[in-house]
């Protein structure tokens, strides 16, 4: 019996649904820059595909032999559940995995004793805060830290944009068990305001759609479009 038109678009569009759905929950998932602690490599307004795969066998055992997994590396831009809280992602970049030896002296990095060259960091004050009495601990931390031995099964996370960072210097490292995946790929870059991602009601948001539609060509980013991250 030959179907209807009505229910080949039906069918069409639930495969696609289903396929879209599946995709999300166990291989890739889109993320939202809200932040300046990732500057100048992500910019708030970034639209990142993250692969939510590659830190792990999933729960389909079928996966495993056709998707590659490992562990995380030094260097890896990650999405992780933020460990103060779940219900928040944070996005930074994994500089120590466990084992590693983190000291941070007048705001350069050494591991394991040896200074770092990171080519992917800024430094936007050029006060750099001492251990001295009196300085508080959000700015002694950031510019003088450990030394700290990352714990097992855990990573230790910085942001790029180091003097303007909540990152691991202030709340420890991240559990493997937090960790959501590796940022890939900027797939959509749009000039956008600190915190956009807020909820704020639902006219406020009505009112940012709005503000993309009409000026989606003029803010758009062309230049960081599919821009792979590093």
């Amino acid at each position: 019996m030959k179907k209807s038109v009505s229910r080949e678009y039906y069918e069409a569009i639930l495969v696609a649904f289903i396929l879209a759905l599946f995709v999300r929950t166990f291989v890739f998932e889109n993320f939202k820059i809200p932040s300046g602690s990732m500057e100048d490599n992500l910019l708030v307004g970034d639209h990142l595909v993250v692969n939510k795969y590659i830190f792990g066998p999933g729960p389909l055992k079928i996966l495993n032999f056709v998707m590659p997994h490992r562990q995380p590396r030094r260097g890896d831009v990650v999405v992780f559940k933020f460990p103060e809280n779940a219900r928040r992602d944070f996005i930074k970049r994994c500089i120590g995995v466990a084992g590693d030896m983190i000291e941070i002296r007048k705001k350069q990095l050494y591991l394991n004793g040896e200074l770092q060259d990171e080519p992917y960091v800024v430094h936007k004050d050029p006060q750099v805060w001492g251990p001295g009495m009196g300085v508080p601990a959000r700015l002694r931390n950031r510019d003088n830290f450990g030394p700290y031995t990352v714990p097992p099964d855990s990573i230790f996370c910085l942001g790029d944009n180091r003097d303007n960072s909540l990152d691991s210097r202030f709340w420890g490292p991240v559990p493997m068990d937090h960790l959501k995946g590796r940022a890939v790929l900027i797939y959509w870059s749009y000039e956008a305001k600190r915190n956009d991602w807020q909820w704020r009601g639902f006219g406020h948001r009505l009112k940012q759609l709005a503000g993309v539609f009409t000026h989606f060509f003029t803010r758009t980013r062309w230049e960081r479009e599919f821009k792979l991250i590093r």
